[in-house]
């Protein structure tokens, strides 16, 4: 048997190799009838029977003549050599660059760890130093403004101190043989105030109040008045007019650069004047051996002015005359609401301790050295190819897809004569800056228009209202078209 001529009337056959050329095939010719179903033709070194020929006509599923290149697992269909394998069920997509939960715990582990390690030693540094900090003029604290190193030596000396935080508490502990010290009368309510003046007339004892002012003075010093501020910090006694002997044992002492006082009351005792007017002053009370002592300033009570000229003799003195001090701190409870009074809220930071605003200084350092740590370094910018080249009628006919589904014709018509007289401009001489300027820009193109060609007028189509519908907008963009042929060919 000889093997059967190709049928020169029928079509060659693609090639298996890439699906695309003529067949050129290398083997015997199959046998008549299906292939093997395998995707691979059926080699065999018998020829062809006489009278049939090679092709078998469209293939069918499961069938393959080796020869088509699209049956699947063929050269050129799906799997084989030229196309990609892709799994049942998977279709292709993109691969994602985000972060998985696990890289984003990786990267971030040790800040977080290295904040929560400086957290905890500022909240135990602030912990451990807040008893030590209480604020200005407390006894407790060792912080220059606080006056804990006056309470030590009056304690050597056998006056005990007793810090009370209300008016009340203050009012019940006073008596004859107590001290009285007011921290800030002029913070106090109406209330507070009436609690103070009950004490100062009925205790017997010795009330100082620190600083009072016109706020203060009416209720709990009705006889003094404030005289405006003492320029000066260390002033002398005052004598022969100061008769107080703390005064004249401790001589020169830093009561100024406070308050000063003057007083029509008999028997009452002005010291350390600045400018005519006393920054101490002693007032009798109605009840014997009681009086009230008026401070201009509390700096000689505090800690860093306590050592300096005569401080220290004129605190003891004048807060050791009796065997028992109460030091009175008002707190926010007992700070006066009245609209009509002129002391001012403490702010959030005045109520802080100490402690805690340096935890707070500490930890905002942390933070910022943290973040110019882990800061991404940006450098010079580099130029990248887009993914995906887009022609630019594709971007124009997109927007313009935007524009009409969102009917936004007057932004299309905007777009519209803005380009037109951006090219119009420098084709009539008009400058770039110009070009958006009626003024400049209609004149010239009017100018290199012909009478009888013009198609409608120039400033209506470059600077005119909002098409009324879509065809109208067709219609401007058509006679800006027309518009600048007839300049460019003027």
């Amino acid at each position: 048997m000889t093997p059967t001529p190709s049928d020169p009337t029928r079509p060659t056959p693609p090639d298996p190799g890439n699906g695309t050329g003529p067949a050129q095939d290398t083997t015997t010719p199959a046998l008549s009838g299906t292939g093997n179903g395998t995707g691979h033709p059926r080699n065999t070194a018998m020829p062809a029977p006489s009278g049939t020929t090679t092709d078998t006509g469209p293939a069918r599923p499961g069938t393959d003549h080796g020869t088509d290149g699209t049956h699947p697992g063929g050269p050129g269909g799906p799997g084989g050599p030229g196309h990609p394998t892709t799994p049942p069920g998977q279709g292709t997509g993109t691969t994602s660059t985000a972060l998985t939960r696990a890289q984003l715990w990786t990267r971030a582990r040790g800040f977080l760890l290295a904040v929560a390690v400086l957290l905890t030693a500022a909240v135990a540094l602030a912990g451990l130093q807040a008893g030590d900090h209480h604020g200005r003029l407390d006894p407790r604290s060792a912080d220059p403004d606080g006056s804990r190193a006056l309470a030590q030596l009056l304690k050597e000396r056998g006056v005990t101190t007793r810090v009370v935080t209300n008016a009340q508490e203050a009012a019940a502990a006073a008596g004859p043989g107590t001290t009285l010290l007011v921290a800030d009368p002029d913070l106090l309510g109406e209330p507070q105030r009436r609690a103070i003046r009950s004490a100062i007339d009925l205790s017997g004892g010795r009330t100082v109040l620190v600083a009072p002012g016109s706020p203060a003075l009416p209720e709990l010093a009705p006889a003094a008045h404030a005289k405006g501020f003492a320029h000066q910090r260390d002033l002398d006694p005052g004598t022969p007019a100061c008769t107080l002997p703390a005064a004249g044992t401790a001589g020169r002492a830093g009561t100024g650069d406070g308050l000063r006082y003057t007083t029509d009351l008999p028997g009452a005792t002005g010291c350390y004047p600045s400018g005519g007017h006393p920054t101490l002053l002693v007032l009798p009370s109605t009840t014997k051996g009681g009086d009230t002592v008026l401070l201009g300033s509390e700096t000689f009570l505090l800690n860093k002015r306590l050592a300096d000229e005569g401080n220290a003799s004129l605190a003891l003195q004048l807060l050791g005359s009796r065997p028992e001090l109460v030091w009175y701190l008002p707190t926010p409870a007992d700070m006066s609401a009245d609209p009509g009074t002129d002391a001012q809220d403490p702010s959030l930071l005045d109520l802080v301790p100490a402690g805690w605003t340096w935890a707070l200084l500490q930890l905002f350092v942390a933070a910022a050295l943290a973040a110019l740590w882990r800061a991404r370094r940006l450098g010079p910018l580099v130029t990248e190819d887009l993914p995906v080249a887009i022609r630019a009628s594709e971007a124009t006919e997109g927007h313009a897809r935007l524009y009409r589904r969102a009917d936004a014709r007057d932004r299309a018509a905007t777009v519209l004569r803005a380009a037109a007289r951006e090219r119009l401009a420098p084709l009539v001489g008009v400058p770039a800056p110009q070009a958006h300027d009626p003024a400049a820009l209609v004149p010239a193109v009017s100018a290199r228009l012909t009478a009888g060609g013009r198609p409608s007028d120039p400033a209506a189509l470059l600077f005119g209202t909002t098409p009324a519908d879509d065809a109208a907008l067709v219609a401007l963009a058509d006679h800006l078209d027309a518009l600048e042929r007839e300049v460019r060919s003027s």
